[in-house]
């Protein structure tokens, strides 16, 4: 007979010891939802978008934020959590936050004798998830942060000037992730409060854990607040360092017309002038016109202008 340490040992982890009390189920599998509604009474169409207790399950939907190569994927995960069951509505296709779950079950064989500790395991890897993109999202805004501090110096290293448009992008995007994955830690730690009032008496070390989980839940939470007030920061110097950049553009367009208007109106007005007959007319305007062009930048000097 096989027993219980033999199945955790065993190739056949997943499928021996997990499906004791997890039931994950493909959200296009319909044959297999219509039949656990009937036997188990599980029913997920009702409780896509909302907590929902019934008198066999309580349901509770995670909008899950993860990594999938260089791009950050996001599916909604319904937890229905019953006495003895643990069933999932999750993608058809392979679910890699479940993986930490599963190896963590694996360390920790104690977890897959209860659909609570199951619950718990993935509630975990579904809280690291989220830091591995917070933190993936920190790194991001820390190569926008130095673009921003090159660019105000209007040139790169190769003496190019500096379009920001690109990392305005990226900080949108960024602002994004974060916005996405503090609404994910709310959903977490609501569904960690739940799973902890709902564990059966006697599982004291599953409420340490749940505890623990709940720290961890606002810790990432707290985190991807610092990474908001981050692009807020980011997006203020942008705006604040674009704003500095048209002024001094305004300015340089100023002093130009300032500078050369009052030669070119003195070149007008030579054209119909009486002294453009007397034959030492040109040598009198012209010291006229430069002195009219030197007197303005003079005094735009003084102000400092230029600076």
């Amino acid at each position: 007979m096989t027993t219980f340490l033999d199945a955790v040992t065993a190739d056949h982890f997943d499928t021996e010891v997990l499906q004791q009390h997890w039931i994950p189920l493909a959200k296009e599998d319909t044959d297999t939802a219509a039949v656990l509604r009937e036997r188990l009474g599980v029913d997920f169409a009702a409780a896509r978008d909302r907590v929902r207790e019934t008198d066999d399950f309580l349901y509770f939907p995670v909008v899950a934020n993860y990594q999938r190569g260089e791009t950050i994927e996001r599916e909604t995960i319904v937890f229905a959590l019953g006495s003895e069951f643990l069933v999932t509505l999750q993608p058809s296709e392979h679910f890699l936050p479940f993986d930490k779950a599963v190896a963590k079950m694996r360390r920790n064989p104690a977890l897959t004798g209860s659909a609570q500790g199951v619950m718990y395991a993935l509630l975990w890897a579904l809280n690291e998830t989220s830091e591995r993109v917070i933190r993936t999202t920190s790194e991001t805004l820390a190569q926008v942060r130095d673009e921003i501090e090159t660019a105000t110096g209007g040139h790169d290293e190769r003496g190019r000037v500096i379009d920001l448009r690109r990392a305005m992008s990226r900080m949108d995007a960024a602002e994004q992730i974060v916005s996405r994955i503090k609404e994910t830690q709310l959903q977490l730690a609501r569904a960690a409060r739940h799973l902890a009032a709902d564990t059966p008496p006697g599982h004291r070390e599953l409420d340490g854990l749940s505890n623990v989980l709940l720290a961890d839940i606002d810790g990432v939470k707290q985190h991807a607040g610092i990474q908001h007030d981050t692009v807020r920061y980011l997006q203020h110097s942008v705006l604040t360092w674009s704003a500095v950049r048209q002024n001094r553009i305004v300015t340089v367009l100023t002093t130009i017309v300032a500078i050369f208007l009052p030669p070119t109106l003195i070149a007008t007005l030579y054209t119909w002038m009486p002294e453009v007959q007397w034959q030492y007319g040109f040598l009198a305007a012209t010291p006229m016109t430069l002195l009219a062009a030197v007197l303005p930048l003079a005094y735009i000097r003084k102000k400092g202008w230029l600076r």
